[in-house]
């Protein structure tokens, strides 16, 4: 691109890995110290992130269940929820570094080649990793199926767990508690819809949330923004391009304006998520 890019990313229910070929990323998220890498792990979070980049940014990023996350890193996910580090200081057992995949990677001529390698590496790293509960993943994936509208007390039943063991095994193996899990699935399920056009009373009523109030309560708390902001930002014309969300099919991404607009926050304030959407002309960056 011809100039620098700077994208809000709403909350996802999955963990990501970003194998940089050479250029940093740089992630702001509200209350913590930026983060500048070039290859990233995110575990799942419950907050919005802000990454900037100098205009041209290479690499593949990898969505990962949270559960597969867990056997891949072997690394109990709590200890990441709403943080972003290099892979290489996670304990893992890996039989090469994440940058040295990474550096493999960009060197291979095509994307096919690539795939395949990353296939390959992906397989031996599962093989020998940390096993996974199979409760987990079952709780997990009613969680999704059912877009966070599962009560965490059935949640229990059907896998034959108390709720504090659910608990606990939940934040070890995906990261966030299950009732925070399904706040973000519900959220997601939200800003499908909303971006697909539905109306606010009608998605909050479609996601389980209480009322519009409370929709929009946990859409700025979760994404910095009110459910209005988001849909009206995602249909303003690019200058460049277009963003591309995160995941198929879902609405994850805002495009950020370059500065910040008089009064308002460049990217972030300590301590709350404020994030400026538009330029002083009203278009996105």
């Amino acid at each position: 691109m011809d100039r620098p890019r700077r994208r809000l990313e709403t909350p996802v229910g999955a963990a990501t890995l970003l194998l940089g070929f050479e250029q940093p990323v740089r992630i702001t998220r509200a209350g913590r110290p930026p983060d500048t890498l070039v290859s990233v792990y995110c575990g799942p979070t419950t907050t919005p992130a802000v990454g900037e980049h100098g205009g041209r940014l290479s690499g593949i990023e990898v969505m990962l269940a949270p559960w597969a996350a867990f056997t891949l890193f072997g690394t109990p996910q709590y200890e990441l929820a709403d943080r972003t580090v290099d892979p290489d200081v996670l304990p893992h057992a890996l039989d090469r570094r994440v940058g040295e995949l990474a550096g493999a990677l960009a060197v291979l001529p095509s994307w096919e080649e690539r795939f395949r390698l990353l296939d390959d590496v992906f397989a031996r790293w599962w093989e020998v990793g940390t096993p996974c509960s199979a409760r987990v993943v079952r709780a997990w994936a009613e969680l999704v199926r059912t877009g966070g509208a599962m009560p965490v007390r059935l949640l229990a039943e059907e896998v034959g767990w108390s709720v504090r063991h659910l608990e606990n095994r939940f934040r070890e193996q995906i990261g966030l508690g299950p009732k925070a899990a399904a706040r973000v699935l519900r959220l997601q399920r939200a800003l499908r819809l909303l971006a697909a056009g539905q109306g606010q009373a009608d998605t909050a009523a479609a996601c389980g949330y209480y009322d519009q109030a409370h929709l929009s309560g946990e859409f700025k708390a979760m994404t910095g923004c009110t459910p209005r902001e988001f849909t009206t930002a995602r249909r303003l014309p690019f200058a460049a391009a277009p963003p591309r969300d995160r995941m198929d099919g879902e609405a994850t991404s805002l495009v950020l304006a370059s500065g910040a607009p008089e009064g308002g926050a460049e990217g972030g304030t300590e301590g709350g998520a404020d994030f400026s959407y538009f330029s002083k002309t009203g278009g996105p960056a």
